[in-house]
């Protein structure tokens, strides 16, 4: 198979976002005198959008401060969600290196659509993206593949020949359904098992395994 364009989730698989996560949904639930977690916690909990992150932050017997500790959380992410968050290494380099043989790229998060454009921005503004989409009333989150289907219909290029390259379960689960080729960023938020568990096709150790797929070296590592 010949691809031609590559889509990309976000966090953890562009930029490691996990810290600043961390930091911000932490502080959200001590506002309101709740358990805080871990780090390493917050690699499982992310991925399904952030009120999804909140409902399974919060204790189970807690669920009905969801509402408020979502607003929290979004108040202190929008001023703090670059305080330690950066392009994983080498992502710069492969942006580049996509760029200069002119193959298109797009970005498809399920993080809110104002914060991922802006993160978008900041950190990767050098580059051009064909299509940002993340989440926002009307886009179904994945792993509906919705939103991954029109993102094709944009580039005008068919399914078959885009690579959707993300890092959880959501994201190989929404490229099999939108008949994408599913990578696995193995330098994410998740594990091996969990990603060939669930459709990957290719697992990549690093961001430039990425130009291997589009030379045809596409075996599972």
């Amino acid at each position: 198979m010949c691809f031609r364009a590559v889509i990309f989730d976000l966090d953890g698989t562009l930029a490691d976002t996990l810290d600043d996560i961390t930091d911000a949904m932490n502080h959200a639930l001590a506002r309101h005198a709740l358990p805080t977690h871990p780090r390493e916690a917050y690699g499982e909990l992310v991925g399904e959008g952030v009120r999804r992150l909140v409902e399974r932050a919060l204790p189970p017997d807690r669920e009905d401060l969801a509402g408020e500790v979502l607003e929290e959380l979004a108040r202190y992410y929008v001023d703090h969600m670059l305080d330690r968050t950066a392009p994983y290494p080498e992502v710069p380099e492969l942006l580049d290196r996509l760029s200069e043989r002119g193959i298109p790229m797009a970005v498809l998060s399920n993080k809110p659509e104002p914060a991922t454009r802006w993160m978008i921005d900041r950190l990767f503004g050098g580059w051009t993206f064909a299509a940002i989409v993340g989440g926002a009333d009307g886009v179904p989150l994945k792993p509906d593949p919705a939103a991954l289907l029109a993102i094709a219909h944009t580039l005008a290029i068919e399914p078959a020949r885009c690579v959707f390259l993300g890092d959880t379960r959501t994201d190989m689960e929404t490229a099999v359904a939108a008949g994408m080729f599913p990578a696995g960023a193995l330098w994410g938020f998740r594990d091996r098992a969990e990603l060939e568990a669930h459709g990957a096709r290719a697992l990549l150790e690093r961001p430039l395994d990425l130009l291997d797929l589009f030379d045809g070296a596409t075996a599972r590592r």
